[in-house]
């Protein structure tokens, strides 16, 4: 139930969707006369609005603190254990569609994995991701990622597939059950950047230590965090992003799947510096 209400209310409160759902109330209103000025204010103030948060840095100040908030990965010469690829990083109705595979924006998760499969030739490879969204056909995306992975030569006795998992909580449930990790044993956390400390937290409640390794970063850092967007679709795409994710650690914080509001490098196994 908890993932259906949080998709489908999210999907209503996105703000894009939010933004252009107001700009139409707006217009609506103009066709009832005594309501029209309302409209046309509405609909102005709404569609300026849009304009703003797409091209002012707002979005990038709403993701630098969790982009920021693990530091890059840092090879101490420690061994590594295992690799856990999260989902999200390919579109699978679409690789299923194309017969090969079909990466998103997120697609450094799964390049910086093949990195690391051939740094740490030892590692199990753990890729978690069902089919996580309401109105797709429910085609999971770790099945496509392994064949992928077997397809360039990575051994596939080192491969792990979890193909369950809707939701991040869900990741870290259902990879612990299937990585048994036994203590002592390092692995490393393969995400974004932005979604890192969600995913941390829901693996440390579930009683599987991590080391983060954050990819897929969306903000640049230092001045350039400042610089306005050149278009509006870059904006609001990260707002969006940046919204969800904080919107995901309070109601993953409410709901006890995770037990800090927003976990940090206290709750991870290690793993600071620059990669």
């Amino acid at each position: 139930m908890f993932y259906y209400v949080s998709k489908i209310a999210w999907f209503f409160t996105t703000p894009s969707n939010l933004l252009l759902s107001l700009i139409l109330l707006g217009l609506v209103l103009c066709l009832f006369k005594r309501l029209r000025r309302l409209g046309i204010g509405l609909s102005l103030v709404f569609t300026l609005a849009t304009i703003a948060l797409g091209l002012l840095p707002i979005a990038s100040y709403v993701l630098l603190p969790l982009e920021e908030r693990f530091p890059a990965f840092q090879d101490d010469g420690r061994s590594v254990d295992g690799i856990i690829l999260l989902g999200g990083s390919v579109e699978a109705s679409d690789s299923n569609t194309r017969g090969s595979i079909v990466a998103n924006e997120a697609a450094e998760r799964v390049l910086d994995t093949i990195q690391l499969a051939h740094r740490y030739p030892n590692a199990r490879i753990l890729i978690s991701g069902g089919g996580g969204t309401v109105f797709g056909d429910g085609t999971a995306e770790a099945p496509i990622v392994a064949s992928y992975f077997k397809s360039i030569g990575i051994d596939p006795a080192r491969i792990l597939v979890e193909d369950r998992s809707r939701t991040t909580a869900e990741n870290a449930i259902y990879s612990n059950e299937l990585a048994r990790p036994r203590e002592g044993e390092r692995w490393l956390l393969v995400t974004s950047a932005w979604h890192m400390p969600r995913a941390v937290g829901v693996f440390e409640k579930v009683g599987f230590p991590v080391t983060p390794y954050p990819v897929d970063f969306r903000t640049s850092g230092g001045a350039r965090t400042h610089v306005p967007f050149a278009f509006v679709s870059d904006g609001l795409r990260r707002l969006d992003i940046g919204t969800k994710e904080w919107a995901g650690l309070i109601a993953y914080y409410a709901s006890g799947r995770t037990a800090r509001l927003f976990p940090g490098p206290q709750d991870s196994a290690g793993g600071s510096a620059s990669r």
